[in-house]
């Protein structure tokens, strides 16, 4: 067979595709199946022939439909035995009617004994192997297989604590793989651990959270594990760890709270901590070799090990997990899980393609995978088994970890269903659970409606990163006056008709913004485009752009670092450089720390006024006004139930140079001001260039 190649496919339950290439005539072939193990043959009937002067193809038919989980082969006489490949079925029409399985997967732990459960329906045969921890020695089981194409075994005695993994045979390959459910992992994810979590403790501190009547109350603030504890100018003992989360009393080289001390200082309600599931990219040995904001999944179920005081203890990682969402809470602060539910960091690799080849990722109609992102392979959330493993994941994180919400990374490639079970189901743990996303409508080629912004309708109860917004206040900051009505649209919620249509139903939809982890810092931009500005008048602007993002309606989001004008050296897309890169920077926090002390006042006038936590279009409508008067936009509340005792509160945004000054019925009080220059002259207001003020009248 040196100069033959043959290929033999399963194309339908009963039909097989045989195709042949040689250098030399064959003749005809009468090949029939084989099960292994067996010596029957069963007869295959040649539907159809095609062939040219070196290649065949013939379309088999069987006598009855082929049943999964056998190790087939298609014997041809004088050229012997190939394996069937059997990986289309995945595609085949009622696939994911025959295949899915309702009851729990994994290692499921009970004391004196394990049970071991993989989705694995394409196999001929898996088997389980198992060792105790410090010994070489690896003890295998074969498993049995279930009807729908799970496979499982029992172990007796008790293996707290034991690694293991699946050898999985599809098509006559085998690859050795960790369990997609498994809980706890080696360094690197090389082995999956057994772990009972009945016998860790949870978080606790739930009662230390502020009552949560509608997200509009939240003040989000994004920030890595690595990131937020890493530099070296604190005395966080556990830097770039979940532990130098947890660790009171820390300070800067100039005394200034540092950590979680600067976190609770700040007065934000949520934290939005990037992946902290297991990523691929970062040595988890030797984590500071490498750097990465870790959107290359590996394991959904288990922490992320470089953040981890002991990568080697599989308890290490999950137990400091916790012990960081604890001290939050205490803190009163929630925490917002980012979480990448559209692709994998390599499909090829993948422990879902070695288990399920075919099945876990999207395909494009010319059967080319679906890398609709750019950054990894899309998966298939719609199908069954991918979606109960995403709302497994999610709901193992709320469950176990205490997590109070998700950030979902390029949400509009997820199918809108799936978003929603995950929502239902969180719900039910959580009563103020928070979803939102990146609604980006990326243009994925399939019939079913995606997580993007103009489907927010089928998603009722999810918040969207707003563009519009950060696109028209980082433009007006920039210097383009034409900005300036799409900017008085966002203020208002982007949610009524006011000089445009529309983008949403409630302000509760709008997570408004002007600097994430993507793409440069503000400061960077305003350093690009405002070459005519002189240093003091950037960070000025720094503190509008903040106050835009504060003080419209909707759900503020503000970038580690954006209160104090952090800067990642002019880079766009820092996700694999160096700490220096991505780090909050804890000197630039004592150099600056007026702009702290201005950053803790908005916050704390935003979370105090109700007025600002108005979500509803028609109530936004009545009650607020927003006007353009001498270049600076004023935004108008006057209703007295959300104002008493004022009159009236206004937000004054001056995104000019000059000063401006504006006349009132009355003298104002100023509650606020990023200038302490502003100037009262009885009714009059002067704000000074780049300026902000917030009165009540």
């Amino acid at each position: 067979m040196k100069d033959t190649i043959i290929v033999a496919k399963l194309i339908d339950y009963d039909q097989i595709r045989l195709t042949m290439f040689y250098d030399s005539p064959l003749g005809p072939v009468k090949p029939s199946l084989v099960i292994d193990g067996t010596s029957i043959r069963h007869p295959l009937s040649v539907l159809r022939l095609t062939s040219t002067s070196n290649l065949s193809v013939y379309e088999l038919s069987l006598e009855k439909p082929l049943e999964l989980g056998y190790p087939y082969f298609i014997e041809i006489p004088g050229l012997g035995r190939i394996p069937l490949d059997v990986n289309e079925a995945v595609t085949f029409k009622d696939f994911d009617k025959r295949y899915v399985y309702e009851g729990e997967l994994g290692a499921i732990y009970k004391g004196k004994k394990t049970t071991f459960r993989v989705y694995a329906p394409l196999a001929s045969g898996v088997v389980l192997r198992l060792r105790k921890p410090g010994s070489g020695n690896w003890t295998y089981y074969p498993m049995s297989r279930l009807s729908v194409g799970v496979y499982e075994l029992e172990v007796e005695g008790n293996v707290q604590g034991y690694l293991y993994n699946y050898l999985v045979t599809n098509s006559g390959s085998t690859s050795v793989c960790v369990d997609p459910y498994a809980l706890a992992s080696s360094a690197n994810g090389k082995e999956s651990v057994v772990v009972d979590f009945s016998k860790i403790t949870p978080p606790k501190h739930y009662e230390c959270l502020p009552v949560l009547n509608a997200n509009s109350d939240a003040v989000i603030y994004e920030t890595s594990v690595r990131d937020f504890t890493i530099h070296p100018s604190t005395d966080i003992k556990h830097k770039g760890k979940y532990l130098g989360l947890t660790e009171r009393g820390r300070k800067t080289k100039k005394g200034h709270p540092a950590g979680l001390d600067y976190l609770k200082e700040l007065g934000i309600t949520h934290l939005q901590i990037l992946p902290m599931y297991d990523f691929e990219t970062v040595d988890e040995l030797h984590p500071l070799d490498s750097y990465n904001w870790g959107y290359d999944p590996a394991q959904y179920f288990v922490p992320e090990g470089s953040y981890a005081t002991d990568p080697e203890d599989p308890l290490s990682r999950i137990k400091e997990c916790i012990a960081m969402v604890d001290a939050l809470h205490k803190e009163g602060i929630r925490v917002v899980m980012d979480v990448v539910y559209n692709h994998v960091h390599s499909y090829e690799g993948s422990v879902y393609e070695k288990i399920v080849p075919g099945y876990y990722f999207r395909h494009r109609p010319n059967g080319r995978m679906a890398n609709t992102s750019g950054c990894g392979d899309d998966l298939a959330s719609e199908r069954p088994m991918v979606r109960r493993l995403i709302v497994d994941s999610a709901l193992h994180w709320i469950e176990h970890y205490g997590v109070d919400g998700f950030r979902f990374d390029l949400m509009g490639i997820i199918d809108c269903e799936t978003l929603n079970e995950i929502y239902r189901k969180a719900k039910k743990l959580k009563k103020d659970f928070i979803a939102y996303g990146e609604g980006w409508n990326m243009g994925g080629e399939v019939d079913f409606p995606l997580g993007t912004m103009g489907n927010y309708a089928l998603l009722p109860e999810y918040g969207f990163f707003n563009d519009f917004f950060r696109e028209s206040i980082k433009g007006l900051c920039f210097g383009d006056d034409s900005k300036r009505p799409a900017a008085m649209f966002a203020l208002l919620g982007s949610c009524v008709d006011y000089n445009r249509p529309p983008m949403f139903d409630t302000a509760l939809r709008s997570i408004n913004y002007v600097e994430c982890h993507d793409n440069g810092t503000f400061y960077d931009y305003l350093n690009r485009f405002r070459g005519d500005l002189s240093h003091e008048d950037i960070l000025k602007l720094v503190e509008l752009g903040l106050s835009f993002t504060l003080f419209g309606l909707g759900i503020p989001f503000i970038h580690a670092g954006q209160e104090i004008g952090g800067t990642k050296k002019g880079e766009d897309n820092t996700y694999n450089l160096p700490d220096s890169y991505n780090q909050f920077d804890y000197d630039l926090l004592d150099e600056r720390y007026h702009m702290v002390e201005f950053a803790k006042k908005a916050v704390a006038l935003r979370r105090n006024r109700r007025m600002l936590r108005v979500y509803d279009p028609s109530l936004i409508y009545r009650i607020f006004e927003v006007v353009d008067q001498k270049g600076a936009i004023l935004l108008y509340n006057s209703d007295s139930n959300l104002t008493a005792p004022e009159k009236e509160n206004v937000a004054l945004f001056n995104p000019q140079r000059i000063p401006v000054s504006i006349d009132f019925p009355q003298a104002p009080r100023v509650l606020l001001s990023s200038d302490e220059s502003i100037r009262l002259e009885g009714s009059q207001v002067t704000l000074c260039g780049f300026g902000f003020a917030f009165l009540s009248l």
